[in-house]
């Protein structure tokens, strides 16, 4: 017998949106494949496509398109779990799926034509067709309409559980949903007020500084809009299946709020290298950025005590004793638990990107390529995988049976080792000074540019590794939503009971405070360099389009 772990119209509004992140997501594994073979030198492009083009399709379908279909559907499913939908939050998720979907179709279809290989920060003076900035733009505005779901789900929930603090999970959504209305802010304005009046040739050129200062306004929160929920994850779901509990309601929702404040006002440390900002404006995005790291670190010691509480009830003894009590074999944890190891090195490069020095040495190296790729791609990634393979069964009422547990163990491998390897050689080379963004080239037969190739070589080998994890994934994501077999699976959310719930401070949930707070953060950081940045404008550029 079929049985749904939630309500049959949320289910499948919440499976629509995995669904579409798995198609958009094999599309932009497609293209980087070709994008890796072709910098490595083992392929040759047609003539008819390239190489900007794939990476521009790579970039957006991955880091825009693939994240935030899925987020809005696990956030979706664990809301209904959690404290139900109502009607009106469903009929909103699937119009912000249309808007969603209608967007992305329309700027995968104009980077298709070659009309936008502008890469996924769609850098100005690059210039690409309005069609691909409305297109993008779409995607924003249908996420918003898919949050303001479930911010009635949750007002609604709040009117009739008076004095109640929310369920950790939905919590955790509603500081999601706020970091990304504010971040989105950012790049709503650089498209509607500067990319989409100059595409069309209403005005002649472009304030650069102003849209980059802009575009990573938006930029650096976007990290955090892919890692909270992958922390919500780890907070809630990945207790339950180990067979523990939270290690703390407060203390988690003390991370979320310090994500909310920490991670938009920081934008300026992505671009410590450019003129026309002020170094002292970049010192206080760099002492904010490095404070993001509180709630890391928060993070990593909630996870580990919760692993080590389960595994000393076990029956683990020594220091780490622990480690060998934690469920390895299943699916659910392991992919999860992969990404959380790839966070730590990630997070650690971080540390290096923001550092004025040290980010001398590798800005614009494909150093920073291989930290984005284990922070969004691994991290991330492999957490959105685990979540997957209970996800897409327990909506569809089906079995994550053994045989799908041991192809996700497989697909988990492939996809840790690729990385490993891919990610590996690209920080390497990134310290050789090798750059990003560039096609295949070996300068002419410099010697110094030939000594690279067998780096890049080896970078496109993890690329091909990944490709078959991703091949995998999908085939598993489709067995696992029409062929498994017909039964029960667990959505794991291990919540806290009420009364613990009810001695969290009530101050943590309340949005006026923190809001505000932000609020004043992000005029003292970007106030008087945005207004400098309109007031004493550099000369405008005109459009660019090199290929």
């Amino acid at each position: 017998m079929s049985t749904r772990s939630i309500d049959r119209r949320s289910a499948e509004m919440s499976l629509a949106y995995v669904l579409t992140a798995f198609f958009f997501f094999g599309i932009g594994a497609l293209a980087g494949l070709l994008q890796g073979l072709v910098r490595g030198g083992v392929i040759t492009l047609p003539e008819w496509i390239n190489y900007y083009q794939i990476l521009t399709a790579h970039g957006v379908l991955m880091g825009l398109v693939f994240t935030t279909f899925f987020i809005v559907g696990f956030f979706y499913a664990g809301m209904a779990k959690t404290i139900t939908l109502p009607k009106l939050s469903v009929k909103l998720g699937w119009l912000g799926w249309v808007v969603m979907f209608f967007g992305t179709v329309m700027a995968v279809a104009t980077i298709s034509t070659g009309e936008a290989s502008v890469m996924y920060t769609f850098y100005a003076p690059l210039k690409a067709s309005p069609w691909f900035y409305i297109g993008s733009t779409l995607l924003v505005i249908g996420s918003w309409i898919a949050g303001a779901g479930m911010t009635y789900a949750y007002t609604q929930w709040r009117k009739q559980n008076t004095n109640q603090r929310s369920p950790l999970f939905t919590f955790m959504v509603m500081a999601t949903l706020v970091l990304w209305y504010v971040a989105t802010l950012g790049v709503a304005a650089e498209m509607l007020f500067q990319l989409i009046p100059w595409s069309f040739g209403w005005t002649d050129t472009v304030n650069v500084v102003l849209s980059r200062m802009l575009f990573w306004f938006f930029g650096h929160p976007l990290v955090y809009f892919w890692l909270m929920p992958a922390y919500a994850a780890w907070y809630n779901c990945v207790p339950k299946i180990i067979g523990g509990k939270i290690f703390s309601d407060s203390l988690a929702r003390v991370v979320f709020i310090l994500f909310i404040l920490l991670s938009i006002p920081v934008g300026f440390h992505h671009q410590l290298t450019e003129a026309g900002i002020s170094e002292k404006w970049k010192i206080v995005h760099v002492a904010l950025t490095l404070g993001v790291v509180l709630p890391s670190m928060m993070t990593a010691f909630s996870s580990f005590a919760t692993f080590e509480a389960v595994g000393r009830a076990k029956g683990a003894r020594g220091v780490f004793g622990f480690f060998k009590k934690l469920p390895y074999g299943d699916v659910r944890f392991f992919a999860p638990f992969m990404g959380m190891l790839f966070f730590i090195p990630a997070g650690i490069g971080g540390i290096i990107n923001t550092s004025n020095q040290m980010n001398v040495v590798v800005h614009n190296t494909i150093w920073v390529t291989g930290h984005f790729h284990i922070t969004v791609g691994a991290a991330v990634a492999l957490t959105f995988f685990g979540i997957a393979y209970w996800l897409i069964p327990s909506l569809m009422g089906r079995q994550l049976t053994k045989g799908a547990h041991r192809a996700g163990i497989i697909q988990t491998l492939f996809w840790t080792v690729g990385m490993l390897i891919m990610s590996g050689a690209m920080h390497f080379m990134g310290l050789l000074g090798v750059p990003r963004r560039t096609d295949y080239t070996t300068y002419m037969d410099d010697p110094l540019g030939l000594s690279w190739m067998k780096y890049e070589t080896l970078m496109a080998i993890g690329g091909v590794l990944l490709f078959i994890s991703a091949v995998l994934m999908i085939c598993n994501a489709i067995y696992l939503w029409k062929f498994a077999p017909v039964g029960e699976t667990e959505f794991p959310m291990a919540e806290n009971s009420l009364e613990v719930r009810q001695q969290t401070p009530r101050i943590l949930e309340n949005w006026k405070v923190w809001i505000a707070i932000l609020a004043f953060l992000i005029l003292v950081s970007y106030g008087y360099p945005i207004y400098d940045a309109i007031v004493h404008a550099p000369p405008g550029a005109p459009g660019m389009k090199t290929w």
